[in-house]
Protein backbone atom coordinates (compact mmCIF):
# COMPACT_ATOMS: atom_id res chain seq x y z
CA UNK A 1 0.00 0.00 0.00
CA UNK A 2 1.51 3.19 -1.05
CA UNK A 3 3.26 5.37 1.95
CA UNK A 4 1.64 8.35 3.62
CA UNK A 5 3.41 11.85 1.43
CA UNK A 6 6.59 13.07 3.76
CA UNK A 7 7.95 16.19 3.68
CA UNK A 8 11.51 16.48 2.08
CA UNK A 9 14.07 16.11 4.60
CA UNK A 10 14.97 18.86 6.28
CA UNK A 11 12.05 21.55 5.40
CA UNK A 12 10.42 21.80 8.68
CA UNK A 13 13.46 20.74 11.36
CA UNK A 14 13.44 23.06 14.23
CA UNK A 15 17.03 24.61 15.48
CA UNK A 16 15.93 24.20 18.74
CA UNK A 17 14.98 20.91 18.84
CA UNK A 18 17.97 19.69 17.05
CA UNK A 19 20.36 21.87 19.61
CA UNK A 20 18.60 20.07 22.51
CA UNK A 21 19.20 16.67 21.12
CA UNK A 22 22.76 18.00 20.71
CA UNK A 23 23.38 18.81 24.42
CA UNK A 24 22.02 14.96 25.17
CA UNK A 25 24.40 13.41 22.64
CA UNK A 26 26.91 15.17 24.29
CA UNK A 27 26.29 14.29 27.89
CA UNK A 28 26.19 10.47 26.43
CA UNK A 29 29.13 11.00 25.07
CA UNK A 30 30.98 12.44 28.30
CA UNK A 31 32.04 10.27 31.13
CA UNK A 32 31.21 12.34 33.47
CA UNK A 33 28.55 15.26 34.33
CA UNK A 34 29.08 18.29 33.01
CA UNK A 35 29.13 21.77 33.76
CA UNK A 36 27.81 24.72 32.20
CA UNK A 37 30.43 25.74 30.40
CA UNK A 38 31.29 22.38 29.36
CA UNK A 39 28.24 22.11 27.32
CA UNK A 40 28.56 25.19 25.81
CA UNK A 41 32.10 24.94 24.71
CA UNK A 42 31.06 21.75 22.83
CA UNK A 43 27.74 23.13 21.65
CA UNK A 44 29.85 26.00 20.18
CA UNK A 45 27.20 28.21 21.78
CA UNK A 46 26.99 30.44 24.47
CA UNK A 47 26.38 29.75 28.47
CA UNK A 48 23.00 31.61 28.38
CA UNK A 49 22.41 29.42 25.62
CA UNK A 50 23.31 26.18 27.09
CA UNK A 51 22.07 26.70 30.66
CA UNK A 52 18.05 27.17 28.73
CA UNK A 53 18.72 23.88 27.01
CA UNK A 54 19.46 22.42 29.79
CA UNK A 55 16.88 23.91 32.23
CA UNK A 56 14.37 23.16 29.59
CA UNK A 57 15.52 19.49 29.26
CA UNK A 58 15.78 18.92 33.10
CA UNK A 59 12.04 20.13 33.51
CA UNK A 60 10.99 17.17 31.34
CA UNK A 61 13.23 14.84 33.33
CA UNK A 62 15.84 14.16 30.35
CA UNK A 63 18.57 15.84 32.31
CA UNK A 64 19.42 15.44 35.89
CA UNK A 65 21.74 17.95 38.09
CA UNK A 66 23.36 18.22 41.08
CA UNK A 67 25.41 20.83 43.14
CA UNK A 68 24.91 24.83 43.15
CA UNK A 69 25.37 27.77 41.42
CA UNK A 70 28.87 27.29 39.19
CA UNK A 71 29.61 23.79 40.88
CA UNK A 72 26.54 22.77 38.97
CA UNK A 73 26.82 19.55 36.87
CA UNK A 74 24.36 18.44 34.68
CA UNK A 75 24.17 14.41 33.36
CA UNK A 76 21.39 12.04 31.42
CA UNK A 77 18.03 12.03 33.30
CA UNK A 78 15.59 8.57 33.86
CA UNK A 79 13.20 10.08 31.50
CA UNK A 80 15.79 8.67 28.51
CA UNK A 81 15.51 5.40 30.27
CA UNK A 82 11.46 4.98 29.94
CA UNK A 83 12.20 6.54 26.57
CA UNK A 84 14.30 3.88 25.37
CA UNK A 85 12.57 1.28 27.18
CA UNK A 86 9.32 1.77 24.90
CA UNK A 87 11.95 2.00 21.91
CA UNK A 88 13.66 -1.74 23.38
CA UNK A 89 9.97 -3.09 24.05
CA UNK A 90 8.70 -2.49 20.11
CA UNK A 91 11.61 -3.52 18.94
CA UNK A 92 11.21 -7.08 21.10
CA UNK A 93 8.03 -7.19 19.61
CA UNK A 94 9.61 -7.55 16.05
CA UNK A 95 11.73 -9.62 17.22
CA UNK A 96 8.72 -12.20 18.27
CA UNK A 97 7.10 -11.16 15.26
CA UNK A 98 9.60 -11.93 12.72
CA UNK A 99 9.73 -15.96 12.72
CA UNK A 100 6.15 -16.12 12.72
CA UNK A 101 5.74 -13.47 10.01
CA UNK A 102 8.23 -15.44 7.88
CA UNK A 103 5.94 -18.56 8.32
CA UNK A 104 2.03 -16.34 7.56
CA UNK A 105 3.78 -15.63 4.64
CA UNK A 106 5.13 -18.85 3.35
CA UNK A 107 1.62 -20.10 4.21
CA UNK A 108 0.17 -17.67 2.66
CA UNK A 109 1.79 -16.57 -0.15
CA UNK A 110 1.04 -13.09 0.71
CA UNK A 111 3.27 -10.16 2.46
CA UNK A 112 2.91 -10.12 5.50
CA UNK A 113 3.84 -6.87 7.92
CA UNK A 114 4.05 -6.07 11.95
CA UNK A 115 3.47 -2.33 13.30
CA UNK A 116 2.68 -0.54 16.01
CA UNK A 117 0.65 2.62 16.75
CA UNK A 118 2.79 6.22 17.41
CA UNK A 119 0.91 9.34 17.34
CA UNK A 120 -2.26 8.07 15.70
CA UNK A 121 -0.68 6.38 12.75
CA UNK A 122 0.55 2.64 12.85
CA UNK A 123 4.33 2.22 12.07
CA UNK A 124 5.78 -0.76 10.16
CA UNK A 125 8.70 -2.35 11.96
CA UNK A 126 8.99 -4.77 9.84
CA UNK A 127 7.86 -6.92 6.77
CA UNK A 128 8.16 -10.12 5.22
CA UNK A 129 7.50 -9.71 1.21
CA UNK A 130 5.31 -12.26 -0.44
CA UNK A 131 7.07 -14.37 -3.18
CA UNK A 132 5.03 -12.99 -6.11
CA UNK A 133 6.72 -10.13 -8.03
CA UNK A 134 4.08 -7.43 -6.78
CA UNK A 135 5.69 -5.45 -3.56
CA UNK A 136 4.26 -3.94 -1.29
CA UNK A 137 6.32 -1.23 -0.19
CA UNK A 138 6.06 -0.43 3.26
CA UNK A 139 9.47 -1.13 4.80
CA UNK A 140 10.59 -0.60 8.71
CA UNK A 141 9.37 3.04 9.51
CA UNK A 142 6.54 2.97 6.56
CA UNK A 143 2.91 4.60 7.82
CA UNK A 144 -0.43 3.34 7.67
CA UNK A 145 -3.36 5.34 8.36
CA UNK A 146 -5.82 3.60 10.81
CA UNK A 147 -9.01 4.04 9.73
CA UNK A 148 -8.06 2.55 6.40
CA UNK A 149 -5.90 -0.46 7.01
CA UNK A 150 -5.77 -4.15 7.87
CA UNK A 151 -3.73 -2.97 10.66
CA UNK A 152 -4.70 0.47 11.91
CA UNK A 153 -8.39 -1.37 11.76
CA UNK A 154 -7.37 -3.48 14.17
CA UNK A 155 -5.51 -1.34 16.58
CA UNK A 156 -8.88 0.44 16.83
CA UNK A 157 -10.53 -2.75 17.53
CA UNK A 158 -9.13 -2.61 20.63
CA UNK A 159 -9.66 0.92 21.89
CA UNK A 160 -13.40 1.94 23.12
CA UNK A 161 -15.82 3.92 21.00
CA UNK A 162 -15.08 6.84 22.32
CA UNK A 163 -11.29 6.63 21.95
CA UNK A 164 -11.20 5.80 18.65
CA UNK A 165 -13.51 9.14 17.56
CA UNK A 166 -10.82 11.21 19.68
CA UNK A 167 -8.24 9.21 17.39
CA UNK A 168 -10.06 10.16 14.13
CA UNK A 169 -10.93 13.44 15.23
CA UNK A 170 -7.30 13.97 15.75
CA UNK A 171 -6.02 12.23 12.17
CA UNK A 172 -8.61 13.05 9.96
CA UNK A 173 -10.47 10.37 7.90
CA UNK A 174 -9.00 11.10 4.44
CA UNK A 175 -9.99 9.75 1.36
CA UNK A 176 -7.79 7.05 -0.35
CA UNK A 177 -10.01 5.14 -2.80
CA UNK A 178 -13.57 5.27 -3.56
CA UNK A 179 -13.85 2.31 -0.97
CA UNK A 180 -12.34 4.75 2.30
CA UNK A 181 -14.23 4.91 5.39
CA UNK A 182 -14.23 8.93 5.55
CA UNK A 183 -17.53 9.30 8.30
CA UNK A 184 -17.20 8.35 11.67
CA UNK A 185 -20.34 6.52 12.50
CA UNK A 186 -19.53 4.59 9.29
CA UNK A 187 -15.93 4.07 10.90
CA UNK A 188 -17.66 2.42 14.11
CA UNK A 189 -19.47 0.43 12.70
CA UNK A 190 -16.63 -1.26 10.75
CA UNK A 191 -14.60 -1.23 14.14
CA UNK A 192 -17.61 -2.95 15.52
CA UNK A 193 -17.36 -6.15 13.39
CA UNK A 194 -13.48 -5.73 13.67
CA UNK A 195 -14.19 -6.50 17.50
CA UNK A 196 -16.40 -9.55 16.94
CA UNK A 197 -14.82 -11.74 14.60
CA UNK A 198 -11.30 -10.86 16.40
CA UNK A 199 -9.60 -9.65 12.69
CA UNK A 200 -9.81 -6.51 10.85
CA UNK A 201 -10.29 -6.26 6.50
CA UNK A 202 -8.76 -3.60 4.44
CA UNK A 203 -11.46 -3.96 1.52
CA UNK A 204 -9.68 -1.17 -1.30
CA UNK A 205 -10.17 1.24 1.33
CA UNK A 206 -6.29 1.90 1.08
CA UNK A 207 -5.42 1.06 -2.37
CA UNK A 208 -7.37 -0.27 -5.07
CA UNK A 209 -7.37 -3.32 -5.95
CA UNK A 210 -5.26 -4.15 -2.81
CA UNK A 211 -6.58 -6.46 0.33
CA UNK A 212 -5.34 -6.40 3.82
CA UNK A 213 -5.73 -7.97 6.98
CA UNK A 214 -4.74 -7.66 10.33
CA UNK A 215 -5.20 -8.76 13.86
CA UNK A 216 -4.09 -6.82 16.99
CA UNK A 217 -0.79 -7.89 19.13
CA UNK A 218 -1.56 -7.81 23.22
CA UNK A 219 1.83 -7.45 25.44
CA UNK A 220 2.13 -8.51 28.98
CA UNK A 221 -0.09 -5.95 30.03
CA UNK A 222 -3.16 -6.59 28.75
CA UNK A 223 -3.02 -3.81 26.19
CA UNK A 224 -2.48 -3.53 22.33
CA UNK A 225 1.41 -3.39 21.11
CA UNK A 226 0.12 -2.93 17.62
CA UNK A 227 -0.66 -5.66 14.87
CA UNK A 228 0.35 -7.63 12.22
CA UNK A 229 -1.52 -8.14 8.47
CA UNK A 230 -1.10 -9.75 5.45
CA UNK A 231 -1.25 -8.22 2.08
CA UNK A 232 -2.39 -9.23 -1.59
CA UNK A 233 -4.24 -8.47 -4.29
CA UNK A 234 -7.86 -8.65 -4.33
CA UNK A 235 -8.40 -10.72 -7.32
CA UNK A 236 -6.85 -13.66 -6.35
CA UNK A 237 -8.99 -13.72 -2.64
CA UNK A 238 -12.57 -15.24 -2.70
CA UNK A 239 -14.50 -14.52 0.34
CA UNK A 240 -14.09 -18.09 1.75
CA UNK A 241 -9.99 -17.10 1.34
CA UNK A 242 -10.56 -13.78 3.17
CA UNK A 243 -12.28 -15.84 6.27
CA UNK A 244 -9.64 -18.46 6.11
CA UNK A 245 -7.05 -15.59 6.01
CA UNK A 246 -8.71 -13.72 8.74
CA UNK A 247 -8.66 -16.69 10.58
CA UNK A 248 -4.84 -17.61 10.25
CA UNK A 249 -3.49 -14.08 11.22
CA UNK A 250 -5.56 -14.10 13.99
CA UNK A 251 -4.09 -17.11 15.32
CA UNK A 252 -0.52 -16.30 14.55
CA UNK A 253 -1.50 -12.59 16.02
CA UNK A 254 -2.31 -14.54 19.25
CA UNK A 255 1.03 -16.51 19.03
CA UNK A 256 3.08 -13.22 18.96
CA UNK A 257 1.16 -12.13 21.81
CA UNK A 258 1.68 -14.64 23.82
CA UNK A 259 5.40 -14.45 23.20
CA UNK A 260 4.90 -11.07 24.18
CA UNK A 261 3.48 -12.18 27.80
CA UNK A 262 -0.05 -11.63 27.22
CA UNK A 263 -1.95 -14.22 28.82
CA UNK A 264 -4.27 -16.93 26.60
Amino acid sequence: MPPLADAPSGRYTLRSISRAIDVLEILAAADTSQGVSDVARELGASKSTAFAILQTLEERNLVSSSGEGFQRRYALGLGLARLGHRAVSRMSMLDAAMPHLERLTKMTKLSSRVATMSQGIAVVLGQVDGPNLIRFDLNMGGRERLHCTGIGKAILGQYTDAEVVDLAEQTGLPRRTAYTITTIDALLKDIASVRERGFAVDDEEDAEGVLCIGAPLIDHTGACAGGISVTGLKMNQPLERVLRLGELVMATAQSISHQLGASK
